[in-house]
This record gives structure tokens, C-alpha cells and sequence, in this order.
């Protein structure tokens, strides 16, 4: 009886509710944001698809990013924006419980992807000569299935445990998203053996992949330091610049929020940190890429019907 109350109603996403204010600029900030986040990874990805200069593992594992990335986005922030605009900032269990597992996927599937296309990387600068027979499109393929099977994998193991932990009519969210360490806050029974299970976890999902992209950019910066060629060797970093700025971004926060116990963080502190690589992260990684990326701005000038324009002048 008290599991199916546990399993029913609704939750309170407490967000940023003390802060009427920052409500309102959080709602107009959110909303640029998304747009901004939506129509960037949506045009990498149709570019990808469109232009064949772009059917690559590089671009192949890029669309899988920016996939992911509005998937980040899509998970919390619509949800997110309804409760900032009306005074009800309630989810359903359901709701919740779907968020949650969503949430978890993606972080997952995005620490395992961020060290495959390290390694891409690492195959396209130390074996140049080798790079289209090792990345061939079969493993590209598997490489990207793993990291989305594991991603997968370990939220359908989390996902459930923490929405079963024993919460005693406890319903009020202190986040604006159904985060686990939030979740986990609530719970009014010893979880001292989930967040234990959590650390485990995290070792093979964000602590293995991140070893794994140190050690290919250990590599790489070594194999750019032996060419002698200044503009070769600015080539060989500006193809990895990109990348490493990506990873950074995402790495910093996921590790703050979940290499730790739920419980040790401050609140406010969680919340910006989420807003900040479920947000902030999806809409900036696009401009990440195609700024600095001439094979993307090509492709994006082909669709606008612009290329033929700027490389000759006349119209020859």
C-alpha cells in the first residue's frame, strides 16, 4: 500500500520559486537559449545528412552529439519553462520518473560518445595515412551503438532504484528537473548504499571515458609537437580544438554534480550547474564546431545556395 502511494500523484519542482524575479528572467533567457540550442543541433545534423563532404566519422559522430544534445535540452527545459510561467510547477510521477531515465541516458551516452570521438580524433592525427581503412563506417557504427547501449544500460539500472527509495509522502522537489541527487534528497530512508552504487558507476561511464580522451589528447599533443610545420601543426590542434573545448564544458560539471555524495552539494549551486550543461552546453557546442570549422560553413553556404557566390565573385 505505501509503495503505490509512493508511485502516485504528483511531484512539486520547487526550482527557483523563492525568486520570483529571477523567475521571469530565467523564462526569457531559456527560451533564446533553446531556440538558439534546437535550430543549432537540428542544422548540424541536417547538414550532416545533406552534404556528402560531410559523411565522415567526424560528422557522423557529431550529429550523434548534437542528437544528444537536443535531447538534453528537450528532457528538462520545456517542462522547465511551463512551471516558471504559471504558479502550478508540478510533474507526475510518470512525468518524472520518464525525465529522470531521459536525463540519466543522455549523460551517460554523452560521456562514452565524447571518448569515441576523442579517439576518432587520435586516429585522424597520429595515423593520418590509416584513418579511413581503422574508422571505417562498420565501426563507427558499433562505436556509437555502444555508447548509446551503455548510457542506456546504466539509467535503466538507476533510474528505477532512485524513484523506489522510500520518500514518506515527501513531494516537494528542491530543483527545477527530476535530478537524481534532488530525488535522492527527499528520500526519508538510508541511501547511503544507492549514492555508494552511484560512485561505482560513475567510474565506468564518466571516470573511464575521461581517462580515455586524457590519454588520446596525450597522444595527439605529443604527434603535434613532432611536426615541424607551423601551419600543419596549427591544422593538426585547430582539428582538435573543437573537441577538447566540448569536452570540457561537459566534463566539469557532470563530475562536480555526480562524483560526490547526492547529498554534499548546495542546491542552488546543483540547479545552476544543471540548467548550465542541460542548457548552456547544447547551445553553445554547435557554434563550438562550425565557427571554427570550414567543411560546416561550406555545407551551410551550399543549402543557402551562397557557395558558388563567394568562391567566384564573377559566377564562373
Amino acid at each position: 500500500m505505501e509503495r503505490n502511494n509512493e508511485s502516485s500523484g504528483e511531484f512539486i519542482l520547487l526550482g527557483f520559486s523563492d525568486q520570483p524575479r529571477l523567475e521571469m528572467v530565467l523564462f526569457v533567457v531559456c527560451s533564446v537559449f533553446y531556440f538558439l540550442a534546437v535550430t543549432g543541433n537540428s542544422a548540424i545534423i541536417f547538414l550532416s545528412l545533406m552534404d556528402l563532404r560531410l559523411h565522415t566519422p567526424m560528422y557522423f559522430f557529431l550529429s550523434n552529439l548534437s542528437l544528444l544534445d537536443l535531447c538534453y535540452s528537450t528532457s528538462s527545459i520545456p517542462q522547465f519553462q511551463v512551471n516558471l510561467w504559471g504558479p502550478r510547477k508540478t510533474i507526475s510521477f510518470v512525468g518524472c520518473a520518464v525525465q529522470l531515465f531521459a536525463f540519466l541516458s543522455v549523460g551517460g551516452i554523452e560521456c562514452i560518445l565524447l571518448s569515441v570521438m576523442a579517439y576518432d580524433r587520435f586516429v585522424a592525427v597520429c595515423k593520418p595515412l590509416h584513418y579511413l581503412t581503422i574508422m571505417h563506417p562498420q565501426l563507427c557504427l558499433k562505436l556509437a551503438a555502444f555508447a548509446w547501449l551503455g548510457g542506456t544500460a546504466s539509467s535503466t539500472l538507476m533510474s528505477p532504484l532512485t524513484m523506489s527509495l522510500g520518500r514518506c509522502g515527501h513531494r516537494r522537489i528542491n530543483h527545477f528537473v527530476c535530478e537524481m541527487p534532488a530525488i535522492i534528497h527527499i528520500s526519508c530512508v538510508d541511501t547511503s548504499w544507492v549514492e555508494g552504487l552511484i560512485f561505482i558507476l560513475a567510474i565506468p561511464i564518466v571516470l573511464v571515458p575521461l581517462i580515455m580522451i586524457l590519454v588520446s589528447y596525450g597522444y595527439i599533443a605529443a604527434a603535434i609537437l613532432r611536426i615541424k610545420s607551423t601551419a600543419s601543426r596549427r591544422k593538426a590542434f585547430n582539428t582538435c580544438s573543437s573537441h577538447m573545448a566540448v569536452v570540457s564544458l561537459f566534463y566539469s560539471s557532470i563530475i562536480y554534480m555526480y562524483m560526490q555524495p547526492g547529498n554534499a552539494a548546495s542546491q542552488d549551486q546543483g540547479k545552476f550547474l544543471t540548467l548550465f550543461y542541460c542548457l548552456v552546453t547544447p547551445t553553445l557546442n554547435p557554434f563550438i564546431y562550425s565557427l571554427r570549422n570550414k567543411d560546416m560553413k561550406a555545407a551551410m553556404l551550399k543549402v543557402l545556395g551562397k557557395d558558388r557566390n563567394l568562391l567566384d565573385p564573377a559566377g564562373h
